[in-house]
């Protein structure tokens, strides 16, 4: 199971957890930092920093999107290479073309098969570090069918890739279905509001998916309060109701090992 985040200190909150691993959402970083749709505008030094925060602020393993590998295949070499050096242990790459879009919308392309098998093979052939996670992500099942996500699964496993994450999955036959034809460590996305079903974590573990993300489950929470706390605060013009529903400063100081000396962040000094 792997939360997404968008940012370092949401990440230390799934490691406090107990997770074993965290997903550094595109989305999120786009959404999050800039404020913006996630159709491909943050540029790679932009996502490498900030997934770099990310990958510094934990000791679990963090994965990050690199969407498209910010280029052709000329380009997915540096972006791996890039990552290493910041301290991610793999990335997903998908078969859209650029400009890409979220992958439960309509209005997607992809490429043809053998760009993205050019792709897999530079991504394998440029890391450095073997255990590099390198994850084939198709969007095919919207554009073309539930078949030729399969057909081309096969084939990026085939090209090298670890791992294979099959977008927009329509239902849990689909699942069950696509983990029995594909036999490569599997990636379930279980976004909300989108186009496959909300299946348990237990469940796709059972068909054989290995890992599954949740990329803005928590930050569509975190979004949701703030936006009913600052219209209360509008309201209202006191935040005095919602100090019982926030983080305190020391939980704050503790989620970031933060040691203020010998000053106690106790009593009023938690608000």
């Amino acid at each position: 199971m792997m939360p997404g985040v968008p940012n370092a200190a949401m990440a230390r909150q799934v490691e406090r957890t107990g997770f074993e691993a965290v997903y550094i959402s595109g989305a999120g970083l786009a959404n999050a930092t800039a404020g913006v749709p996630d159709v491909g505008l943050l540029t790679l030094t932009e996502v490498v920093q900030l997934a770099g925060y990310i990958a510094d602020a934990v000791k679990i393993p963090a994965i990050v999107d690199a969407d498209t590998g910010f280029g052709g295949v000329e380009n997915v070499g540096r972006t791996i290479r890039e990552f290493e050096r910041a301290g991610l242990v793999g990335c997903h790459i998908e078969d859209q073309q650029f400009p890409k879009r979220c992958g439960h919308l309509a209005g997607k392309s992809i490429v043809d098969l053998e760009e993205m098998l050019e792709k897999i093979k530079a991504a394998v052939a440029t890391r450095r570090d073997p255990d590099f996670l390198i994850i084939a992500r198709t969007d095919s099942r919207a554009i073309e069918d539930f078949k030729g996500a399969v057909k081309r699964a096969l084939k990026y496993a085939e090209a090298g890739a670890d791992a294979v994450f099959p977008e927009a999955l329509q239902s849990a036959e689909e699942f069950r279905d696509f983990a029995r034809e594909v036999k490569a460590p599997l990636l379930a996305n279980m976004t909300e509001f989108g186009k496959s079903p909300l299946v348990s974590f237990g469940e796709l573990a059972d068909l054989g998916y290995r890992m599954v993300i949740y990329p803005m489950s928590a930050f569509r929470v975190a979004m949701k309060a703030s936006e009913q706390f600052l219209g209360d605060l509008k309201k209202h013009g006191t935040q005095s109701d919602w100090i019982k529903r926030m983080q305190t400063r020391q939980e704050l100081y503790e989620l970031l090992d933060y040691d203020p000396g010998a000053e106690s962040w106790t009593g009023a000094r938690d608000l």
